[in-house]
Order: structure tokens, then C-alpha cells, then sequence
């Protein structure tokens, strides 16, 4: 992998896991609000899940493999 494409995957890290904290703000928030639309409670939370796939998928390319 060469630098630019590390920093290109380090930034897309970076975007991802921003969103992520931002849907889990919009849960929390919609979660407290009375008479909350539940489909898009858990349309976000499905999101949320998607986004944390993504982010691991990214964490592992960027984590050399090391044989022990």
C-alpha cells in the first residue's frame, strides 16, 4: 500500500467514524423524543451498523499482517 492510498484510507477512517458518532447522537436524541418514529430509529441503527462494518473493514486493511 503505498502512502497516498493510506491517507486516503485514513481520511475515509476518519469521515466514517464522525458519522457514526453523529448517528448515535440522532439515536439518542430520537430515542428521548416523545412519540418517536421507531422506523427511523431503526433505520439509522442499521446504518450505524453498516457504518461500523465498513470502519473495521478499513482498520483491518490498514493493520499490517503480522505473522507471529
Amino acid at each position: 500500500m503505498t502512502d497516498e492510498e493510506e491517507r486516503a484510507l485514513r481520511e475515509q477512517l476518519a469521515r466514517l467514524q464522525q458519522e457514526h458518532r453523529d448517528l448515535d447522537a440522532a439515536i439518542a436524541a430520537l430515542a428521548l423524543s416523545p412519540g418517536s418514529d421507531l422506523i427511523q430509529v431503526q433505520r439509522l441503527k442499521k446504518r450505524k451498523l453498516v457504518l461500523r462494518d465498513k470502519i473495521r473493514q478499513i482498520e483491518d486493511a490498514l493493520t499490517p499482517d503480522i505473522i507471529a
